[in-house]
Order: structure tokens, then sequence, then C-alpha cells
């Protein structure tokens, strides 16, 4: 009995492993990024980024993540993964939109100009659950 149960057992335990990885293999972000930021006047903004692209019918990521040419956004350059913080500091450089600035833009814009989704501080900005 025992030489079947311990090849089983393992069997079992790789193929747990094998099922495990894809949840493992990437976080659902919780809270938007804010290691650009010196001080916090209020808690990170929560965000679900999968879930959120999900509900908001949004596959392309140019839509959020942009890139910049001659001084002015250009939204054909995909810049997923490099945080907003490289170009947007959080004092604001010459012609580039401040951190705080550039995030409220981009998120409240897109909210009011849909009529949906979060606007007020309070509704972004609480505990994560």
């Amino acid at each position: 009995m025992k030489r079947r149960t311990i090849p089983l057992a393992l069997v079992a335990l790789v193929a747990a492993c094998f099922l495990a990885i894809p949840a493992l293999s990437q976080e659902d972000m919780t809270t938007i990024p804010d290691q650009g930021f010196a001080a916090h006047t209020r808690l990170p903004a929560v965000f679900n980024h999968d879930a959120h692209n999900e509900k908001a019918g949004i596959s392309d990521c140019t839509t959020c993540h942009h890139g910049e040419k001659d001084g002015k956004r250009d939204p054909s350059q995909d810049t997923s993964g490099i945080p907003c913080s490289d170009c947007h500091t959080a004092a604001g450089k010459p012609g580039r939109t401040p951190l705080m600035r550039a995030f409220h833009e981009q998120c409240m814009g897109c909210h009011m100009a849909k009529k949906k989704g979060p606007v007020t501080c309070g509704d972004c900005h609480r505990p994560v659950k």
C-alpha cells in the first residue's frame, strides 16, 4: 500500500505546484504605486488594475500608459512597467505635468468624461480591504 501511496502523493504535489504557478505569476495591484511622493496627505489610492480594466472594457495599455514626443503626450508609445514618477515628479519638471496632477487628471478625467467611476478623494484614498 505504501509503495503506491508515495508516488501518488508526489504526483499530486507536483500537479498542485503547477496549478499554483499562474496565481503566483502576477499579483493584482491593490494601490497605485506612489514611490514618487515624498510625503502623503492621504492614503494611497486603492486600485485593482486587472479588475478595473475588465470592468471598464480597457484592453489597450496606452489608454492609460502613454509616452511623450516633442514635449507632448504620445499615446502611441506604451509605457507599461515604467513608473509614472520616472517622467512626472512630485515637484514637477518644466514642461511636464506634476505627478499628483497627472494621476488625478488621468483617472478623474476619464471617470468624469464617461460619467462612471469615483471622482471624490475618499472614493479612491481609503484603506485597502
